[in-house]
């Protein structure tokens, strides 16, 4: 999956060589390369393979030095970047080290994003004594002098956006792979509803099914329809995991004595700041006429009758709270803007869905403004479990060392 694989950010000023570090890192013509300035405009992602690196995305970015009003905004959007990369790879050149460099290092350091400097074209121009001395005052980053006009010298490169791109990126995480034992039978309860791809399962329970199996588990699927008829068989399983939305279907038929949690806890374990979440699902009781909750959503889809996050949702806290509440949605990875609602207030409660269409680095970012802020956080599964009542049981499931994931 390629939300899964590194995500590098090319970031520098207009005709710093971008474009053309680029081509040389995948070994084709994925950018356009051109001597005047402006000429990569948004944000591109570029699905690639690095020879020594492997599958990664490539994210290719403005001049941080555009000019005009649309200029503006392309900056803007290049330091959003930022929150969606993994590692980032500083571009300057001809001895080029000002305020826009520094601006850049400083939205590193803010969003926790390793990083590293390439002062590219020392084919015109080495680097120069005096800009290493500036470069000191201001970043401990690795400085290298490159051009990437010379093939043969990308080792040293590779070598160094090996060394900053996380490890927890490279690291094969699992669902569940601390909850079970091989062997161990994994009752997964998968409901088809109007929300369901045709003829195919929806993305996290194709990854829960794959991560059951890779744990050497024997992995039962069934719908919430036949979960009678499974359980009528005697095997107790060691898991049961659900679909959030059939919570309390399921946790009247499921025995006490079997864990049970939901496919958008696991994910919330494997990819949100756990810790907030837990300890941010209980405010869902003292929501008040008139809050408004952020509903965030990671991926775009067509919205249904049976939409969980813009309808079933907001109409089980309404019930639950018999509140009067407002919500206001955001989908992909668009702009969320200031962690304040439309109204001019903070945001009473923030809930976030799986995001298992997107990089952990992007969804703790997607987060940490609200966190800062003091908002409480929740997500999809953990809220479904809260007015359904089973919110312990849910994430009983997790020893209190196994919370403690958050960022």
């Amino acid at each position: 999956m390629t939300n899964s694989r590194p995500h590098i950010g090319i970031f520098g000023r207009r005709n710093s060589g971008k474009s053309s570090l680029i081509n040389l890192l995948t070994a084709q013509n994925v950018a356009i390369v051109s001597d005047t300035p402006g000429t990569t405009t948004d944000p591109v992602k570029k699905s690639v393979e690095i020879f020594g690196i492997g599958p990664a995305i490539i994210v290719d970015t403005a001049g941080i030095d555009d000019i005009g009003a649309l200029g503006q905004k392309r900056i803007q959007k290049s330091i959003e970047a930022i929150k969606k990369v993994d590692c980032a790879i500083l571009l300057i050149a001809g001895n080029q080290f000002g305020v826009y460099e520094i601006d850049l290092i400083r939205q590193f350091e803010k969003l926790d994003t390793p990083y590293l400097i390439v002062h590219n074209k020392k084919d015109i121009a080495k680097i120069a004594s005096h800009t290493k001395t500036v470069i000191k005052q201001y970043s401990n980053a690795q400085v290298i002098d490159f051009s990437a006009k010379n093939a043969k010298k990308t080792d040293k490169l590779i070598e160094a956006i090996k060394k900053i791109i996380p490890e927890n990126v490279y690291q094969k995480t699992s669902l569940m792979g601390d909850l079970v034992k091989p062997k161990d039978v994994v009752l997964l309860i998968t409901p088809i509803d109007s929300e369901a791809p045709e003829g195919r399962m929806i993305l996290p329970q194709n990854q829960a099914i794959r991560d059951a199996l890779d744990n050497n588990s024997i992995t039962v699927v069934v719908k919430e329809t036949e979960l009678g008829d499974f359980l009528a068989l005697g095997i107790k399983p060691a898991l049961a995991v659900t679909d959030s939305q059939a919570f309390g279907y399921v946790s009247e038929r499921i025995p006490e004595s079997v864990p049970l949690t939901s496919f958008s806890i696991l994910f919330a374990r494997l990819k949100g700041d756990f810790d907030a979440y837990l300890q941010g699902t209980p405010h869902i009781a003292e929501l008040k006429d008139g809050d408004n909750i952020l509903i965030l959503e990671s991926c775009t889809h067509q919205v249904s009758c049976d939409d969980i996050g813009r309808v079933k949702i907001p109409k089980l806290l309404q019930k639950f709270t018999g509140k009067k509440l407002s919500f206001t949605f955001v989908s992909g990875l668009s702009e969320i803007g200031p962690p304040k609602s439309p109204q001019g207030g903070t945001y009473a409660l923030v809930i976030q869905c799986g995001g298992c269409m997107v990089t952990r680095k992007q969804l703790l970012n997607r987060l940490k403004p609200f966190i800062s802020e003091r908002t409480p956080v929740t997500n999809y599964g953990m809220t479904l479990a809260y007015v359904n009542g089973i919110f312990e049981r849910a994430t009983a499931v997790f020893s209190p060392l196994e919370k403690g994931t958050g960022d």
